[in-house]
């Protein structure tokens, strides 16, 4: 061990707020051991630490002395250790249970045995930097208990957050896990007690991020979180963007009667895309008596089917079958029709548009295009308000992104409340203003 000259010379150790930034403290001196670790010894500086937790009253007798060593935020690369030299105290006060009492500061309380800002910082770290708990813990040499008892402590900050003001909700469901049940020892009856969705809500509009999740999919899951809203805070909803889920359209009907419900056009392409796909297979099995094989044309040609016309080449256009063309036209006309939300067109180009795509759809006589214009009419409204408003739930998508890649870095959660706190402070992070990483 090398212990160097005494800092205190220098006129700046035994400011605290210069070199440790730990109120409470001050420096004695700094020791350098062999491998490179600092060894920092400190004192008490702050005159309220002999005043007894318990009566308040300043002790004036010393009853021994103690040596502590809380653990603090590294320094640099070289590792950093403190050792307190602090005192312990007799009550002065008779009436007083407690006899005697050790040294304590805010930052280091009696008993801890690491400070309250390595903490804090562990549990930011994990709240703002997107860190697992096990990256964070292996990082400032904690375990997994505190920086997990830490980091909720740094998110009741969020939970508690009053919800943002939102003008257009997105509401989406993502997978979680398995499905678990459970059988009932009195009836033998087995039961859901987890489902494997979880319905996000979403600031579509704003910077709200996730605003709330809840367990399943069903009506009943997505009113029961409208019901834990204030109702001012519903009534400034005015859209609601989700996918063609009939579920969740009752439901914001029940929950939020005053808005209107728009259905991304992502999702009717989507619809269209694998309607054409499954028309491709069925035509497959029903003149090759056989699944799709890399050499038969309709299958070189399944990804050229959904791409627009303007991306395909001269050549790709010319190699593809009429048949297959005339069975892609249907895309085709969907994108015109949709494409209307950009150009600004007025209700009658819209309509007119919808009557060639309805009418083509009839007259084609497959029976997957004929369903495909059934659930066009039957979600017009929807799909109307987003070509008039250009509302779409593209950030639940992303949030749903978001929320599978926490999933997969953390190997997996098995408590689905702890799953939901993680991704609800990843997903407010610019809300919060928290855009620095740890």
């Amino acid at each position: 061990m090398r212990q160097n000259d005494h800092l205190g010379a220098t006129g700046v150790v035994n400011d605290t707020t210069l070199l440790l930034d730990l109120a409470g403290v001050s420096v004695i001196r700094v020791e350098q051991l062999e491998d490179g670790t600092r060894r920092v010894h400190l004192a008490t500086a702050d005159e309220t630490a002999r005043a007894c937790p318990q009566c308040g009253v300043f002790a004036s007798r010393v009853k021994g002395r103690a040596i502590t060593r809380p653990r603090d935020l590294p320094y640099g690369e070289r590792g950093l250790e403190f050792f307190w030299h602090k005192r312990r105290w007799w009550c002065g006060e008779k009436a007083c249970p407690r006899k005697s009492f050790t040294e304590q500061v805010p930052q280091i309380p009696a008993g801890a045995r690491i400070t309250m800002r390595l903490r804090a910082w562990a549990g930011r770290r994990v709240r703002d930097a997107g860190s697992t708990v096990v990256q964070a813990a292996r990082d400032l040499g904690l375990s997994w208990p505190v920086v997990m008892n830490a980091f909720r402590i740094a998110a009741a900050t969020v939970a508690e957050a009053p919800l943002p003001d939102v003008e257009v909700l997105g509401i989406d469901e993502t997978r979680r896990g398995r499905t678990r049940w459970e059988q009932d020892p009195d009836t033998g009856k087995w039961q859901l007690t987890r489902d494997r969705w979880h319905t996000g809500f979403v600031d579509a509009l704003g910077t709200g991020g996730l605003l709330g999740q809840v367990e399943g999919r069903s009506a009943a899951d997505v009113l029961a979180w409208l019901s834990t809203t204030p109702l001012t805070w519903r009534k400034n909803i005015k859209f609601v963007a989700i996918d063609m889920s009939a579920t969740y359209r009752a439901a914001i009907r029940t929950g939020l009667p005053d808005a209107i419900v728009v259905v991304d056009h992502f999702h009717v392409v989507q619809l269209a895309n694998k309607m054409l796909s499954t028309v491709r297979r069925r035509t497959t099995a029903e003149i090759r008596g056989r699944r799709g094989r890399a050499t038969d044309p309709e299958w070189k040609a399944r990804r050229r089917l959904l791409r627009n016309r303007e991306d395909l080449t001269d050549t790709q256009f010319a190699t593809m079958w009429n048949a297959l063309l005339d069975e892609g036209e249907i895309g085709q006309r969907l994108r015109t029709l949709l494409a209307l939300a950009r150009t600004g067109a007025d209700r009658e180009q819209v309509g007119h548009a919808r009557w060639r795509f309805l009418t083509w759809c009839a007259d084609s006589d497959i029976p997957e295009v004929t369903t495909l214009a059934t659930t066009v009419d039957r979600w017009w409204p929807e799909i109307a308000a987003f070509i008039n408003t250009g509302h779409s739930n593209a950030k639940s998508e992303g949030i749903n992104r978001v929320i599978k890649l926490v999933a997969r870095n953390a190997f997996g959660f098995r408590n689905a409340d702890n799953q939901r706190l993680r991704t609800r402070c990843v997903t407010t992070r610019r809300a919060r203003g928290h855009l620095r990483t740890a």
